[in-house]
């Protein structure tokens, strides 16, 4: 994994723009109206159009949302709670339980907007460089620290990663197979390896973590983040948050009239 973004026409706009339109379109979703199906499909359209002028990828950006499913899928829980007139009747356990046409809307608009909400996230993340995300967050007067600590761990994540990759390999060097027979034993040696390879990667993260720290303190690190200047914004970032804008305000004038 690298901090290199997709190339596209979207990522030469300055990471501030895409971060506060990506929010303001989430936001723009979160207030439209349980069974607005129109400003949905219209803000649907909006954002496949900017993914595939972008080139990102339609279908990846599809697959990767899916993430989203499992916790969308508590929404469902609305299809029994809303009052309304009932559609479908099932019992559990001996309890009846009725799902509502009432119901049934809200969930099914609270799985939509979190899913198009997770493609917008995913597709400025495929066009933004990390630390652009990072200014933008500074930007919106976001705690220095709590910035400090995304860069941090963002940077080491990938550290880990291959020191996690690292002892894998020597697992597996040390785990010699014999053609036709298993490797391993039963599930419970395997999951005390586990816990042993997770305790040991957690020791040499804290170790690496006070190295650095003591690295930090030495160049004179006083506990305060170091904030870059930013630079200033051009015409066409000016544009892109006013076309942005006004898209915004006119799914929300389609929801509500």
């Amino acid at each position: 994994m690298t901090d290199t973004p997709t190339v596209g026409p979207i990522a030469a706009y300055d990471g501030r723009v895409k971060t506060w339109l990506a929010l303001g379109f989430i936001f723009t979703l979160a207030w439209l109206p349980a069974g607005a199906w129109d400003a949905l499909i219209i803000a649907a359209l909006a954002l496949w159009c900017v993914i595939g002028w972008n080139r990102i990828g339609l279908w990846t950006i599809w697959r990767r949302s899916l993430i989203a499913w499992p916790f969308a899928l508590a929404a469902l829980t609305l299809a029994v709670a809303r009052p309304g007139a009932p559609v479908i009747q099932f019992t559990i356990g001996g309890q009846a339980i009725t799902a509502t046409d009432a119901g049934i809307v809200a969930a099914a608009t609270v799985m939509a907007k979190s899913w198009l909400s997770v493609q917008t996230m995913i597709a400025l993340i495929a066009t933004t460089h990390f630390s652009e995300l990072l200014t933008a967050l500074a930007a919106l007067r976001l705690p220095p620290v709590l910035i400090l600590i995304l860069g941090m761990a963002y940077r080491y994540l990938f550290i880990l990663q291959e020191e996690a990759l690292r002892m894998l390999r020597a697992r597996d060097s040390r785990s010699a197979s014999l053609p036709g027979q298993r490797v391993g034993r039963n599930l419970f040696w395997r999951v005390t390896i586990t816990g042993r390879m997770v305790g040991t990667l957690f020791i040499r993260a804290y170790e690496r973590s006070e190295r650095i720290y003591a690295a930090m303190l030495a160049r004179g690190y006083d506990g305060r983040p170091v904030i870059t200047t930013q630079p200033p914004l051009r015409p066409t970032d000016y544009l892109a948050l006013i076309g942005g804008g006004i898209v915004c305000m006119s799914l929300i004038v389609i929801a509500y009239i």
